[in-house]
C-alpha cells in the first residue's frame, strides 16, 4: 500500500517556515505506522522535513499551469506508474484539487483534509460542491467540529457518514511543568485577524502597571520572513516604544518558539477571527502556560474549561482579563495547571487516529 499526500504550493515543508498545516502533517507522519510508505508532494526546498518521504516538485514550465495543480498532476502520474498498488490519496486544503484528482483517479480511495472552512475555498463553497465532495471522497478530515458544521452547512445529515473531526496533535517535549518566568507572550502572524492589535493596544495600558512583568511579541505578517505589511510594521513601532518590559523578537523558529513558549507564564491568542482550531494553544497546554483567547471559531472545543475564554473580546476585556489574571498568584497557578493537566491532543493520539482510518479504507 502506498499513502501519497498532497501539500499545496504556499505550504514549505521545512522545519524552519513549516505552517499548521505543514506541522499537523509533519506530527502524524512521525508517529504513522505506515511511514515507509507514505509520499508527500509539495513545492520543492532545500531542507524538506522527513526528506526521504519528501518529493520536492519543481515549477511548471508552463507559466499559464497553476502551481498547485502542477504539483497533483505530478503526483498522479507518480500514482499511476504503480499499476497493481493500494493507492490513498490525502488533498490538504485545496478542494478544486480534489476534484481534479478524482477526475483524474476515480478509482482510488481519496480523502481530503479541511484546515480552513470549507465555504470560504474554491472547490466546496457551494452545497453542490461540497454535496459532490461527500459522494466522492473516501473520507472528509475536519480539524475541529466547527469545521465539520461549516461543511454541512446546507446538507441532509443523511449525507455525512464519510466526514469525521481530526483534531491537530503536538508532541509534548516536557515531562514535567516548567519553571515559569513573569512572561506573557502572543505567537503568531502580526495580522488584524489574529486579534495582534488588542494585545499591542492592552500591553501600551498596562505594561507601566506591571514593571516585574515582561510581555513578548513574536511573530511576522508572513510565515518564515521579517518582511512585515504596513500594519505591522505600525503595530511593532508602538510595541517597540511600549518600554524595557516589552520585548518584539519577529519571526522564530518552532524551537525558539518552543523555548520561549516553555519559560512564559501566560499566552494570549486574541483571535477575532473563526479560528478553524489554533495550533498554538495546544502549543501553549503542553508547556503549561495559562491561556486568554476568544470565544470563536474551534477554540472553545480545544480550550474547553481549561482557558479563559472571552466572548466578543475587545480591548477592555483583554485589559480586565489579563490584569487579574497577573494579579492573584492563585488564579494564575490554577490555570496553568489545568493547562497542564488537561493536555490530551498529542501527536500520537492524532496519528494513531489517522492510521485507523486508514485501515478502515483498506477493507
Amino acid at each position: 500500500m502506498k499513502i501519497n499526500i498532497f501539500l499545496p504550493y504556499k505550504e514549505d515543508f521545512n522545519s524552519r517556515r513549516a505552517s499548521a498545516v505543514s506541522i499537523s502533517v509533519k506530527n502524524n507522519l512521525k508517529h504513522s505506522i505506515f511511514k515507509k510508505s507514505i509520499s508527500i508532494f509539495g513545492n520543492k526546498n532545500e531542507d524538506p522535513m522527513f526528506y526521504k518521504n519528501f518529493i520536492g516538485v519543481k515549477k511548471s514550465r508552463n507559466i499559464f499551469k497553476g502551481k498547485n495543480n502542477h504539483i497533483a498532476d505530478v503526483m498522479c502520474k507518480h500514482i499511476k506508474k504503480a499499476v497493481n498498488e493500494t493507492q490513498i490519496i490525502e488533498i490538504h486544503n485545496r478542494p478544486y484539487i480534489f476534484h481534479r484528482v478524482f477526475k483524474k483517479l476515480p478509482k482510488h480511495n481519496i480523502c481530503i483534509f479541511f484546515h480552513n472552512n470549507p465555504r470560504d475555498m474554491n472547490g466546496s463553497k457551494s452545497v453542490k460542491e461540497r454535496i459532490l465532495i461527500l459522494k466522492n471522497a473516501a473520507k472528509i478530515y475536519c480539524v475541529s467540529e466547527y469545521i465539520k458544521n461549516q461543511f454541512l452547512v446546507g446538507i441532509d445529515m443523511t449525507h455525512n457518514n464519510n466526514i469525521v473531526v481530526l483534531y491537530n496533535g503536538v508532541d509534548r517535549l516536557l515531562k514535567t511543568p516548567p519553571a515559569k518566568k513573569r512572561d506573557v507572550i502572543f505567537i503568531g502572524r502580526l495580522v488584524q485577524e489574529k486579534g495582534v492589535h488588542l494585545y499591542v493596544d492592552t500591553v501600551c495600558e498596562i505594561a507601566k502597571n506591571f514593571p516585574e512583568w515582561n510581555f513578548l511579541l513574536v511573530g511576522s505578517s508572513r510565515l518564515g520572513s521579517n518582511n512585515n505589511s504596513q500594519f505591522a510594521k505600525h503595530l511593532i513601532k508602538k510595541f517597540k516604544n511600549i518600554g524595557e518590559n516589552a520585548q518584539f523578537f519577529g519571526f522564530l523558529s518552532q524551537e525558539e518558539v518552543f523555548q520561549k513558549m516553555k519559560t512564559s507564564s501566560i499566552i494570549v491568542v486574541p483571535s477575532i477571527w473563526p479560528e478553524p482550531f489554533g495550533l498554538v494553544l495546544i502549543e501553549a497546554m503542553s508547556c503549561g502556560l495559562a491561556i486568554i483567547t476568544s470565544e470563536v471559531g474551534g477554540i472553545p472545543e480545544i480550550i474547553k474549561n481549561n482557558g479563559i475564554l472571552l466572548k466578543k473580546i475587545d480591548k477592555n476585556k483583554l485589559i480586565k482579563s489579563l490584569s487579574k489574571l497577573i494579579q492573584s498568584e492563585d488564579e494564575l497557578k490554577r490555570y496553568q495547571k489545568l493547562s497542564w493537566s488537561n493536555f490530551q491532543l498529542s501527536a500520537v493520539n492524532s496519528s494513531k487516529s489517522l492510521d485507523n482510518h486508514r485501515k478502515s479504507l483498506l477493507k
